[in-house]
């Protein structure tokens, strides 16, 4: 059997089981291919003659474009012709900086095809972050926005440089791809050739590059896929930036793997009412948001908006029980969420027909055989989250590229070490409960930041909140949260005193917050909040004996129980 038809027959298995997880982890099968380039094994395959949607790009400001699978075939030739010519080929790498615009696309299918090294990176890139992929990415072409050339002006030329938009001077422009020809033959690339390039957020040391290759995260992201509850005919809309890895899962490779439309809304800034008119007016049927996302929709009547939706799902943080009540209450629709890292895809998930229980994270997805391991090294119901390598995975990364010492750290014995914290119930359902680094000890308990914080942000003042230990020297340390305000509510000791009570009504005592600060949060390029910064200034703060501005403690209310 060809690769593409092996591939085939593993996403119809799939697709076959889509409401019965049990069903799809038993038909699941890895595809045995040694050679396998998605693009020209699969996609040119379903695109030939094809005249759906592939993509179809919308904005605030009337824009309505729709391209299908047919003419993307024809333009992904066309760029890979134009890198061709300008030397760019087989294990070359790219940094691709662009926004939700068609060549990014594009110009993610023309390098698989030339089996080049896609670095993706955010437009939000500047300085000694961009100067560090440019340099350890060893870097040969870079393609971004005109507006967006300016940066790379004081560092090392690449040795091609391509713009989107207006001319620049010592820059190709991208419109030069419209004259190519539109036949090209792929690169003979093996299965376990390097594909992608993802470096880490860095919140606690130097970005990490992650490592993926042609089969990795192209057939890897079928576990995403099944999360996601995706079928051919689909239109697909998710809220990621790109340059980040939930980018290529969700507006790339999964919604293409089920023969779905990718649905890219193009906008400046934010409104939720615009968003909620385009899912409406675009049909969307599968939407996956973030729950800062989610939390915004909710304050509008949602029950205005009859949208076709099937499918809705929230990832990244926690999601109070307010939200998915709305939600399903306005359109009947079940918020699901998922789990998963910038080195794998979709790990667990609660996939369409599974039921949900509150808080849980759902169950391991077709291809990944999860474990619990404690810090003495025995799996159980609670600890560690690690994927058996006896049956590695598809969407494992490859490895820490150039770093065989964090390389070999998570991947030790017989298994891969995500650094997350979760329990498993009688029914194999996990729940997450943090990472590794955050969980810390009050008195002789165990506290999950995570749960603490999903407690949190349940109070109509919080908009945000990170909670770390705090020393003391009665229970080595106590839980204290740092908080973002929604914009109603205002940082004085009525607020602070609302929120101790909140959590006091919710939470076991021995874990409740103790301390809080009113203040804003250290965070990286990406969004994830620098814990590390907010430990390590807590501790310095203590030592001087001393309290911050905006900072209260339990005990200034009420005689701590």
């Amino acid at each position: 059997m060809s690769a593409g038809r092996e591939f085939i027959s593993t996403r119809d298995a799939l697709l076959a089981a889509r409401e019965d997880l049990a069903a799809a982890c038993r038909a699941f099968r890895r595809p045995a291919f040694t050679s396998f380039n998605w693009v020209a094994d699969y996609f040119d395959r379903i695109a030939v003659g094809n005249a759906g949607a592939a993509l179809r790009v919308v904005d605030d400001s009337g824009r309505d474009d729709a391209y299908s699978y047919e003419s993307l075939r024809l333009r992904c030739n066309q760029v890979a012709n134009f890198l061709a010519s300008q030397g760019v080929g087989q294990g070359d790498r790219v940094l691709v900086m662009l926004g939700n615009v068609v060549p990014l696309w594009e110009t993610m299918l023309a390098a698989i095809k030339l089996g080049a090294v896609m670095i993706p990176a955010t437009t939000l890139l500047d300085g000694a972050d961009l100067e560090d992929r440019m340099e350890r990415g060893r870097v040969k072409a870079v393609i971004t926005h005109s507006h967006l050339a300016e940066r790379f002006a004081k560092l090392r030329a690449a040795a091609v440089q391509i713009v989107v938009g207006p001319a620049v001077k010592g820059w190709l422009n991208y419109e030069a791809t419209l004259a190519q020809p539109t036949q090209i033959n792929a690169a003979p690339t093996r299965a376990d050739e390097l594909l992608l390039l993802y470096f880490t957020s860095g919140t606690t040391a130097k970005p990490k590059l992650v490592a993926h290759t042609h089969t990795s995260y192209p057939v890897g992201h079928l576990s995403t896929m099944y999360w996601l509850g995706l079928k051919p005919g689909d239109v697909h809309l998710n809220l990621s930036s790109p340059g980040w890895a939930k980018h290529a899962w969700s507006c790339f490779f999964a919604p293409w793997n089920a023969q779905s439309t990718v649905l890219a809304y193009q906008y400046d800034r934010f409104d939720p009412c615009a968003l909620l008119n385009v899912i409406e007016r675009c049909g969307v049927t599968v939407f996956c948001a973030p729950p800062t996302v989610w939390r915004m929709l909710i304050q509008q009547d949602l029950k205005r908006w009859k949208p076709v939706l099937r499918e809705a799902m929230s990832a990244g943080e926690p999601l109070n029980p307010e939200v998915i009540a709305a939600v399903r209450d306005a359109w009947g629709v079940t918020i699901r969420d998922g789990y998963g890292q910038t080195e794998t895809t979709a790990q667990v998930g609660n996939s369409p027909g599974l039921p949900l229980k509150p808080g849980s994270m759902g169950r391991p997805l077709p291809g990944y055989r999860i474990e619990l391991i404690d810090a003495e090294g025995r799996i159980g119901d609670e600890g560690e989250i690690c994927i058996d390598l006896s049956q590695r995975p598809l969407g494992l990364m490859q490895q820490y590229l150039d770093d065989p010492e964090r390389t070999d750290a998570v991947m030790r014995d017989g298994f891969y070490h995500t650094g997350d914290v979760a329990s498993r119930d009688s029914d194999g359902y996990l729940t997450y409960v943090g990472r590794m680094d955050d969980v810390f000890k009050s008195s002789d308990y165990r506290i999950s930041p995570f749960e603490l914080e999903s407690v949190l942000i349940e109070h109509a003042a919080v908009a945000e909140a990170a909670v770390v230990p705090s020393p003391d020297p009665t229970r080595l340390s106590v839980p204290k949260a740092f908080i973002v305000l929604s914009a109603a509510a205002t940082p004085d000791a009525d607020t602070a005193r609302s929120i101790f009570e909140h959590v006091r009504a919710r939470v076991s005592p021995y874990k409740r917050i103790r301390r809080l600060q009113f203040a804003s949060l250290p965070k990286t390029i990406s969004g994830k909040i620098c814990r590390g910064e907010l430990r390590a200034a807590e501790v310095e703060l203590r030592a001087g004996g001393e309290r911050s501005a905006g900072e209260f403690w339990e005990e200034d209310f009420a005689s701590p129980r």
